[in-house]
């Protein structure tokens, strides 16, 4: 099993597991690069950290945000790993386990009931949300966030450029809303 498989399972996971936004392997400047995260409705955030050998493992251990995890992201931290790759006692305080057996993954250890967020956690979220926002608004330029996530800027985009029969463009309405004020 590689890397890439267990982070693609992990987005399958998470998005099973009513987390309407996930993201993988993104960057910021806090720090720490989690390999898959989500969020649900409620902004309750889970971490997957995917590992494909012990090694993998106790190297991740060794990093700054393990060390302090009240820096870490994430109110539910899970390692995701090939079956019996770790032991329980391996595990982080607070920490979960899933496994892949057979292609399906089985949660081993639940993370701890209580939440790990920390305000500095939700500042490294914030980071990461708002640099992947960025890329994001740098794909669609011209067009800014808030115009890209308009429903009709989006129907048009989907038919080509051209809106659906009956919609009239944004700026059709906004002109005729401002013909209508001064005749009226």
């Amino acid at each position: 099993m590689t890397h890439a498989q267990l982070i693609r399972a992990a987005e399958r996971w998470l998005r099973s597991h009513r987390c309407h936004i996930v993201l993988s392997e993104q960057t910021a400047d806090s720090g720490e690069v989690p390999d898959v995260i989500g969020w649900r409705g409620n902004c309750h955030s889970i971490v997957i950290e995917c590992k494909v050998s012990r090694a993998d493992f106790f190297v991740d251990q060794k990093k700054s945000v393990r060390q302090k995890p009240e820096r870490g992201m994430g109110c539910e931290r899970f390692y995701l790993t090939p079956k019996d790759l770790l032991r329980d006692s391996d595990l982080p305080q607070g920490w979960g386990l899933l496994e892949i057996d057979k292609r399906e993954v089985v949660m081993r250890v639940r993370s701890s009931r209580r939440s790990l967020c920390t305000l500095d956690g939700l500042r490294a979220e914030m980071e990461l949300l708002l640099a992947s926002l960025r890329r994001v608004e740098v794909r669609i330029e011209p067009q800014t966030i808030t115009e890209f996530l308009k429903w009709k800027n989006r129907m048009a985009a989907y038919n080509g450029g051209q809106l659906p029969r009956g919609l009239v463009p944004v700026e059709q309405e906004l002109l005729s809303g401002v013909l209508r004020r001064r005749l009226g």
